[in-house]
Formats: C-alpha cells, sequence, structure tokens
C-alpha cells in the first residue's frame, strides 16, 4: 500500500441570526473546490445560526469553534460588534469602525478580528471603473455598522468632501462627529430632511441603510438634484435592484448593488483561513447571481 499525506481540512463559517439566506457558503466553498487541490487542503465553509437572544451563546458558539479546530468564521448581523469583547487581537481597521466580521484561530488558541467590508465596498467600486474617490463630494444616506465601514474606507480610498444623512439626525451628527475627533475625517452631517439637496454636485450616492431590503421600505429620495454622471451605489445584495438602484438605471445614471461588496470582502477572510487570495471568477459571480433567480 503506497502512503499518502492528506491534504489539510479546515472548516469555517458564517455565524449570525439568521444566516439561512446567506451567499457565503456558495462563494467560499467554490474557493475551496477551485484552489484546495492546488494549494493541499480541503475544507467546508457551513452555516451556524445563533440567537442573540441568550447571553451566553455568542461566547459559548466562538469557544465552541476554538475547540473543534475551526479556522476561524465570518460574523453577520447582529454579532458583528458583540463578538469584540471575545477577541484577542483586533485589527486597526477593525478597531476604528467598532466591528469585525471576520474571526481567525491562530494555532496557539488566541482569536483575531477584522473587518473586510470597507475593503469589499471600495473593491466594488474599483471593479466597475470609480478609482477617483477625491474628486466631487460623496453622498452617503445611514449611520449604522455598514455606514460607518462605508464612510472610512471611502476616506482611506482619498476621498476629500463627504456628506452623510440619516433617519435620525443625531445619529448622523454623532457618527461625524466621532469621526473628526477619532480619525480626522471631515464627514458634513446633513439633515434627513434635506437629502434631496444633499445630492448636488456629488459624484457618488451610496445608501448605506437597510430601506430598499427585501421585506423593507423603500429608500424616500428624489435623485433630481443628483448628477447624471454619478455612480449610484447600494449595500444591499437582496433585491439585487433596490428600487433606488431602478430609479438610478431610469435616469442613465451608472449603478452597483451590494453583490460586489459580498464578494470582495470574503477575499481576505478566505486567504486568512486557506492561505490562498482568491479570484472573483465570472464562473463564481455567475452561480451567485443564479441564486436570486
Amino acid at each position: 500500500m503506497t502512503n499518502s499525506i492528506k491534504p489539510a481540512y479546515k472548516v469555517a463559517g458564517i455565524m449570525g441570526w439568521p444566516v439561512g439566506q446567506s451567499r457565503s457558503p456558495l462563494i467560499h466553498n467554490y474557493w475551496i473546490a477551485k484552489y484546495g487541490p492546488e494549494f493541499g487542503f480541503s475544507g467546508d465553509y457551513i452555516r451556524l445560526p445563533v440567537k442573540p437572544e441568550d447571553p451566553n451563546g455568542l461566547k459559548a458558539a466562538i469557544a465552541g469553534m476554538r475547540a473543534m479546530g475551526f479556522a476561524g468564521c465570518n460574523l453577520t448581523m447582529p454579532h458583528k460588534t458583540a463578538a469584540l469583547p471575545f477577541v484577542d487581537h483586533l485589527d486597526p481597521m477593525a478597531k476604528r469602525m467598532g466591528a469585525v466580521n471576520t474571526l481567525v484561530f491562530a494555532d496557539d488558541g488566541s482569536i483575531s478580528g477584522f473587518n473586510n467590508d470597507g475593503f469589499g465596498y471600495v473593491e466594488s467600486l474599483r471593479e466597475v471603473g470609480y478609482t477617483d474617490f477625491a474628486k466631487g463630494s460623496i453622498a452617503v444616506l445611514g449611520a449604522g455598522g455598514a455606514a460607518r465601514a462605508v464612510l472610512l474606507a471611502l476616506a482611506d480610498a482619498g476621498a476629500k468632501e463627504i456628506r452623510l444623512a440619516n433617519r435620525t439626525d443625531a445619529n448622523a451628527q454623532a457618527v461625524a462627529q466621532k469621526f473628526a475627533d477619532e480619525f480626522g475625517v471631515s464627514v458634513k452631517a446633513v439633515p434627513w430632511a434635506n437629502r434631496c439637496q444633499f445630492l448636488e454636485g456629488a459624484s457618488l450616492l451610496v445608501n448605506a441603510t437597510s430601506q430598499g431590503m427585501y421585506g423593507q421600505p423603500a429608500l424616500d429620495i428624489n435623485l433630481d438634484a443628483l448628477p447624471v454622471s454619478a455612480l449610484v451605489s447600494d449595500v444591499i445584495y437582496v433585491p439585487l435592484e433596490t428600487p433606488l438602484l431602478a430609479a438610478a438605471k431610469a435616469r442613465g445614471h451608472q449603478t452597483v448593488n451590494g453583490l460586489g461588496m459580498l464578494l470582495n470582502q470574503a477575499r481576505p477572510a478566505f486567504k486568512a483561513w486557506f492561505g490562498v487570495m482568491p479570484e472573483i471568477t465570472p464562473e463564481l459571480r455567475a452561480k451567485a447571481l443564479a441564486t436570486f433567480n
């Protein structure tokens, strides 16, 4: 009998509540099948539903993954902030954002936390040719975790003028003040009542709210003041075309949905667990798109 060395087996997953709708298993298992044979590993990426009601549930789930030898996991709502106390080493970007979307378990048992959401968002814009982040002003809607990730990533990419509006004006003002005090980033908070006027002269509009998501009301905004040359993006990917993007397309805007952000934020997580920076192939994008039909 010929001896053979079996490839290293690793497990990762997506933890949240709910997670049944997540496309992350499709993405990571595609890459495992694509790169595993070439680079000598095998593995699985699974859904990890963890209810938020139990105050000890998240802590126990993370400890259990570490005990079972997981390579790590992604975190989605509502655990991105709740997981922070259980991280031993926090990446500077995750620390600035105040949230993690990726955990990596080291051989010594320590846990490192990262946030790749901002990276994924900026890369999704670069894919469609939006690379000059310093041109014009950028209008961002929302003040939650997704908005903070987008704001930091845009500032790091070179954005010079960022405007922010949120349905709760105080939240927008608090985020703008935090960015000025802690990060030295200038963000101008604009009252929600003026959200249509704040589009004037913008080169990029970002919806980082949940409005327009499946089961949620459409974003209440009029695009008449937005230059037709502006790119309109939405961090939502269910549905792929939100009412905002449909309205923007009808006006002649180039649009970007949230699928590119999802695909791109997965790349550095996969590299951290499996040691390979994967590519977003046309085949993978087609497989992801097929899940929406």
